[in-house]
């Protein structure tokens, strides 16, 4: 059975290709989700991409695949929670009870901006970090998530 990589995209993350290209480059979301889809195929596995401005939602979608992971159907998350990075305790809170295989995931290098950036609630509950990459940084994190 071909497992899944859930790949979750928080607040703002639908306005990439328009929103502040000089830092998030002109790719569109469904630019990433194709880069994404062609990452799972070179690494067996099965795609489940998705999007939401929601944090509930993403608490939600986090215990969901706690629950696929323990099922054996999931290979992890990678979560892009966007500006809910630096805020929610909830998502952290979701990461850890959730028992999830987790890969936190930045377009940007945070370290190299705002100061609000550099704190996360994500990173102490996440397996890996990755930053800086642009949206190569999705192919890469399927790459880990194929390896652990």
């Amino acid at each position: 059975m071909m497992k899944t990589a859930l790949v979750l995209n928080g607040p703002n993350l639908n306005l990439l290709g328009t929103r502040e290209p000089q830092v998030y480059g002109s790719q569109t979301l469904a630019d990433v989700e194709h880069l994404c889809r062609q990452a799972c195929s070179q690494h067996g596995l099965a795609l489940d991409f998705r999007q939401s401005n929601h944090e509930g939602v993403l608490v939600d979608w986090i215990q969901e695949a706690g629950r696929a992971q323990k099922d054996g159907t999931l290979a992890g998350v990678i979560l892009n929670a966007g500006a809910y990075t630096h805020t929610s305790v909830a998502l952290h809170d979701a990461i850890k009870g959730a028992g999830v295989t987790l890969i936190e995931l930045h377009i940007s290098n945070v370290h190299a901006r705002e100061a609000f950036r550099h704190h996360s609630y994500i990173s102490p509950a996440a397996r890996a970090v990755m930053a800086g990459f642009g949206v190569q940084g999705y192919p890469l994190a399927i790459q880990a998530l194929a390896s652990f």
